[in-house]
């Protein structure tokens, strides 16, 4: 067995006939672009594409695969050179017992599965060509057809806001919503880590997964996982997400908590502490750390987990621009070659010596931030 990078929650911003899909992504994020950009730039082994439910987007698949550039696999997913393509939704699911709106990822292993899907959503929502519908009926519907084909349900970002399971603080356990044993992981989100969520006890039968939620090229593997499976497929993910058979997610790599736009508290209006501001009508927006912070039991039951790795994608770190993105691609290949495996005398042959400590620093997450909050991202100072 060997260890696979995989981000699992990527949007796509037009189809291949220039429609939108996801109205507030980058028009460059086509399917094409997605594989391409995903195998080739950032050397992903495994890429999630969670607006598969598209009739346009599933068009373009399957022209990929009439042109002999992608395969089928026989145990699930898409193959295009290096990659497997993981089909997936997000769904914004409402209905009089969830006090919603929250997203979730439901993930399929074939096209025809994918596209059955599509013709069961389309009758639940408004506009099956947009991403991130609104589905009107209960979750554990939902729940119930992804399991009845085979596919993968994961509550997305859990902590954030808005739009998710427990972010708008109405929610006190997700048996108010979801049958616990038809969910697959959860996803955490970029203001929350392992050492924060892992104290919530209803979520110790379930392994945390951290993906980008990209909403352009650059932003693709902005976090990810290592995962540990015999190949690059389906059927090996849903193993590892059970930790089954020795199958199982190895790391998460994420950016510090801080550098979330929901980790603080603030006042809406002017994004101070609430306790400090001046605003007459302050609308809170309440903070992924509070938040965690009311859920958590002290006591509470912690399994073992793998490590939670903080770290800055490469377009973030000071003093790296584009020309310098070149050179290191140029000189390394892909960029989980820079970050994961270059040594710090390598990399200085291609950029400055205090760049290059950085990025190994970068490794360790022994980068200082600053907080962010109420929507706005944390800043990462300046060294050396």
């Amino acid at each position: 067995m060997q260890s696979y990078f995989a981000d699992l929650h990527v949007h796509i911003g037009r189809t291949i006939y220039g429609d939108p899909v996801k109205i507030t992504a980058s028009d460059k994020l086509t399917l094409t672009n997605i594989v391409e950009h995903a195998a080739y730039q950032k050397g992903l082994d495994m890429v999630g594409v969670i607006d598969s439910h598209v009739p346009d987007v599933q068009a373009e698949i399957l022209h990929l695969i009439k042109e002999g550039k992608a395969t089928e696999l026989s145990e699930g997913g898409i193959r295009y050179g290096p990659l497997t393509l993981l089909l997936g939704c997000e769904v914004e699911v409402y209905d009089e017992h969830c006090q919603g709106p929250i997203h979730v990822l439901c993930y399929f292993p074939t096209m025809e599965a994918m596209q059955r899907f599509t013709v069961w959503l389309s009758e639940r929502v408004t506009n099956i060509t947009l991403s991130s519908q609104r589905m009107y009926g209960p979750a554990r519907d939902l729940q119930n057809y992804v399991k009845a084909e085979g596919g993968i349900f994961i509550p997305a970002h859990i902590f954030t806001p808005f739009k998710s399971l427990y972010g708008k603080g109405v929610i006190q356990s997700l048996e108010e919503v979801f049958h616990p044993q038809l969910i697959d992981g959860v996803e955490l989100g970029l203001s929350a880590d392992t050492t924060m969520a892992e104290g919530i006890e209803e979520l110790s039968p379930y392994s945390f997964l951290t993906n980008s939620d990209a909403h352009s090229l650059p932003k693709i593997a902005r976090e990810y996982q290592s995962i540990k499976m015999e190949r690059c497929t389906f059927k090996e993910f849903v193993l590892s997400l059970h930790e089954l058979q020795g199958r199982r997610i190895v790391a998460n790599y994420g950016m510090n908590p801080l550098l979330g736009k929901y980790y603080t508290t603030v006042c809406n209006a002017c994004l101070q502490d609430p306790g400090n501001c001046d605003c007459e009508e302050a609308a809170v927006v309440k903070g992924v750390a509070d938040r965690i912070s009311e859920l958590t039991k002290e006591g509470g039951y912690k399994r073992k987990r793998p490590p939670y790795i903080y770290q800055i994608p490469l377009e973030y770190l000071p003093k790296l621009g584009p020309k310098t993105m070149k050179k290191l691609l140029k000189a390394f290949g892909t960029e989980m070659n820079v970050l994961h495996h270059c040594s710090e005398k390598d990399l200085e042959e291609v950029v400055p010596s205090s760049l290059a400590y950085t990025i190994v620093r970068n490794r360790s997450g022994h980068v200082a931030v600053e907080a962010g909050g109420g929507g706005t991202y944390g800043r990462i100072k300046k060294e050396r």
